[in-house]
């Protein structure tokens, strides 16, 4: 860890609760309002959540042909004018305000992206954040956005692998060079550079989400899925993660759950493989219209679930 990251930032330490549990939480972010988040993750880090989801969408078209991969219909889960802050100015903002959070994007569309400008985000917010950042990725699903961002939505499945290993380059500092399919660049050197490794999640349901998740990334996050249809998924990215390089290195399962809502179902998550689970706490005291709704909930919530498990 950085020594004196929170005196760079002016923050004095905090001092909540800090839970030795079996499973994490995570509080998600999405669809909040901007001007709440900082209090949020606030009332997280007091409270003893492992940490906060932060979305990612740049824009959002009035006519979208692309359908939405995640619903019966293709639409989408949210509305037009929904709140999509920048991921990395919000991590940055709320890294100044928390002293022990972790700050996971859920999901990042990588490949809609430069890899030096991301690499570069990243690496100023693990330095800031004391190396508390996760990149959890994704390939994207929304063609009009990556021609707005001036990216190829055609092989971004490859094109965000080969990002993973520039990027990987990049934060491990010195003079680094790349010669590639996509990217190729003569010695140069990016600074500064996270003192630890950026954790990397990759999401997706598709084959070559599962692959690419166990053979290449720390874990995967999963869509909004019941406990019975997680089951299978953790199998299959178990028995890709034990035949592939990474075989015996830790493997966290970052999960979002339609129908596990107390201890029990937590314990049965936990059981199948479920190392982290991402929900919105303050929707179990039928709460979340104010932000003071919602910090309430998270107090609420780690008293009743965190550490129990």
């Amino acid at each position: 860890m950085r020594a004196g990251a929170n005196d760079r930032a002016g923050v004095a330490p905090q001092h909540g609760k800090r839970f030795n549990s079996a499973m994490k939480f995570i509080a998600s972010l999405a669809f909040s309002p901007t001007t709440e988040l900082c209090a949020i993750a606030r009332a997280a880090d007091e409270a003893g959540l492992y940490g906060v989801g932060i979305s990612d969408h740049v824009v959002h078209p009035q006519q979208l042909a692309t359908p939405y991969p995640y619903t019966p219909d293709g639409e989408p889960r949210w509305q037009p004018f929904t709140e999509w802050p920048d991921p990395m100015v919000t991590i940055g903002a709320m890294a100044a305000v928390t002293s022990a959070l972790r700050f996971i994007t859920s999901i990042y569309v990588l490949p809609m992206r430069n890899p030096f400008l991301v690499a570069k985000q990243v690496a100023t917010a693990a330095v800031l954040s004391n190396d508390r950042i996760a990149l959890g990725i994704g390939t994207g699903w929304m063609e009009e956005e990556f021609a707005l961002m001036q990216q190829p939505f055609r092989r971004r499945g490859s094109r965000m692998d080969e990002m993973l290993e520039v990027m990987d380059k990049l934060w491990k500092g010195g003079w680094v060079e790349h010669h590639g399919e996509f990217y190729d660049f003569a010695p140069l050197e990016m600074t500064p550079t996270p003192s630890a490794p950026v954790p990397i999640y990759v999401g997706g349901i598709s084959k070559r989400a599962f692959k690419r998740a166990a053979t290449r990334a720390d874990g995967w996050i999963s869509d909004l899925h019941s406990t019975e249809e997680l089951a299978p998924h953790i199998r299959t990215l178990a028995e890709l993660r034990a035949d592939s390089e990474r075989a015996g290195q830790p493997f966290d399962v970052l999960a979002s759950v339609s129908d596990a809502f107390d201890l029990d179902g937590y314990r049965r998550l936990r059981d199948i493989g479920v190392t982290h689970v991402q929900t919105l706490p303050w929707i179990f005291y039928g709460a979340g219209e104010t932000v003071e709704q919602k910090c309430d909930g998270i107090r609420r919530f780690a008293d009743d679930y965190v550490g129990k498990i």
